[in-house]
């Protein structure tokens, strides 16, 4: 549980340290309320949160009024809990820069996405923004609700609409939302410009200090993580706790696995250590947790502590063998996908059909299939891997009724290299041999029918493995009935 040691009185003092405070990763977003303004800025900074194929099929992220721009550039992202249901909006103003109180060169642009979705989601693009911002700025003002310059109503989003302010939210206590703020001017010179976040709406002006659940700023580190083997690091700022930068000692361990027990105390970078860099691993086997805790004291001896729920996610594997076996094989079959590392969240999707979150899948014809994983975190889709249902009856009758008369393995395609089928009885002996081309076996030695009993056989191939030849055998059993 994350504990904190000062009094509100304290907390409040949390808005006039994010000056210098820009977080341009969604994984790392700074926690707010709306008990006071927000100053904070885009410096030019940013990863890139966002698949470059998937912005482009946003619409409002990649393209407002103006031609296309580079939204990673200089993003600065928070992260706000609703105290109260109601309404809430907000305004991010444009402050001047230097050499003027009237030079006003920023163009904000915002997103918005909630409730309750991680950021693993946001820049996989499993989720699009519920509200965002992208046109051209008339005013010092964009935002959600009413513009307090112009009087504009916020409207749903239209490009080239040249209104700044999208319609008012309507949310829940409890649901988490980021805002993604965003400055289109520093796209070309990279400067660092400021903004004031100020949140307003029905909700604010009625309790200005609980609209907004304050006590998510006592977890400062943000909120838990997923993450996907092979994405950019993680850094972890103690700069976001309420005592900003007067800190004078920062300390910082992990406990891996997050069984309770500390593993390690880590190196922190920056003013006395306050940040900590998180690497990511460069392969993960299913899932990896690490909880990361820091302890935090400033120049009055005031405590702080604080942790974060780290979980890294593998790329989708299946743990299959060679082929798929049915031991009545018909165009009915019922294949399960069995993951290599099951604690996953995945969806499945056979032979170009939907997307399904069940692995089980009906109907599937014998003979050569494709199958993709999707991981429904964001960490990754496979291409299309094929697989072979092959099957054979558990019995037949050959009685000359024109029914079961043949015993023969079925769905053999050319995913096999030359499939050898050998039949034996009980004892070992062997009775028959076929190919894909036989028909079966009639259930006879030499011409003589042989009795009811159970019956062996072992299949020999080979197949082509990223172009090594690999043999494989297969060995089950049958009856014949008579």
């Amino acid at each position: 549980m994350r504990t904190i040691s000062c009094s509100i009185a304290v907390i409040l003092l949390f808005v006039s340290n994010l000056n210098a405070q820009n977080s341009p990763d969604c994984r790392s977003a700074i926690p707010v309320c709306a008990d006071a303004p927000i100053s904070g800025m885009a410096h030019g900074g940013g990863i890139d949160d966002f698949d470059p194929e998937v912005v482009r099929q946003t619409g409002c992220l990649e393209k407002g009024s103006n031609i296309s721009a580079n939204i990673e550039n200089n993003t600065s992202w928070y992260v706000f809990r609703a105290g109260t249901d109601g309404q809430i909006g907000f305004d991010i103003e444009a402050l001047p820069v230097a050499g003027g109180p009237d030079i006003i060169t920023a163009e904000w642009d915002f997103a918005v996405y909630g409730p309750d979705v991680d950021c693993l989601a946001i820049g996989a693009g499993n989720v699009e923004p519920i509200r965002c911002n992208f046109e051209t700025n008339s005013t010092r003002f964009t935002g959600i609700g009413v513009n307090p310059e112009n009087g504009q109503v916020g409207a749903p989003f239209v490009k080239q609409s040249l209104n700044t302010y999208d319609e008012w939210l309507d949310v829940r206590a409890g649901e988490v939302y980021y805002i993604l703020i965003n400055n289109w001017n520093t796209n070309f010179d990279d400067e660092a410009e400021s903004f004031m976040l100020t949140f307003t709406g029905r909700s604010v002006e009625a309790d200005q200090e609980h609209a907004l659940d304050c006590t998510l700023r006592d977890e400062f580190l943000g909120m838990d993580i997923k993450a996907c083997e092979g994405d950019p690091d993680i850094v972890l700022s103690a700069l976001n706790s309420p005592v900003g930068p007067n800190l004078v000692s920062v300390v910082w361990t992990v406990d891996y696995g997050d069984d309770g027990s500390i593993d390690a105390t880590l190196p922190g970078t920056g003013l006395n250590g306050s940040e900590l860099l998180v690497q990511t691993p460069e392969r993960v086997f299913g899932r990896d947790v690490r909880r990361y805790y820091v302890e935090i004291t400033d120049n009055s001896g005031e405590f702080y502590r604080d942790d974060i729920l780290i979980t890294y996610y593998g790329n989708p594997s299946w743990d299959r063998e060679d082929i798929i076996v049915r031991d009545d094989l018909s165009e009915n079959n019922i294949i399960e996908i069995i993951m290599t590392h099951p604690d996953g969240n995945y969806e499945f999707a056979v032979n170009g059909g939907d997307f399904q979150d069940s692995p089980i899948f009906n109907n599937v014809p014998p003979g050569e299939n494709t199958l993709i994983i999707n991981d429904k975190n964001g960490c990754g889709i496979t291409d299309p891997i094929p697989f072979l249902v092959i099957g054979y009856p558990k019995f037949f009758t050959p009685n000359g009724d024109g029914i079961h008369d043949y015993w023969q393995v079925y769905g053999i395609s050319t995913l096999l290299n030359n499939p050898v089928i050998f039949i034996f009885d009980r004892y070992g002996k062997l009775l028959k041999q076929l190919d894909e081309t036989s028909m079966g076996w009639d259930g006879t030695y030499n011409g003589k029918p042989m009795p009811s009993s159970d019956y062996w056989f072992r299949m020999d191939y080979s197949r082509d493995q990223d172009g090594i030849i690999v043999a494989r055998s297969l060995r089950k059993h049958f009856t014949l009935k008579r």
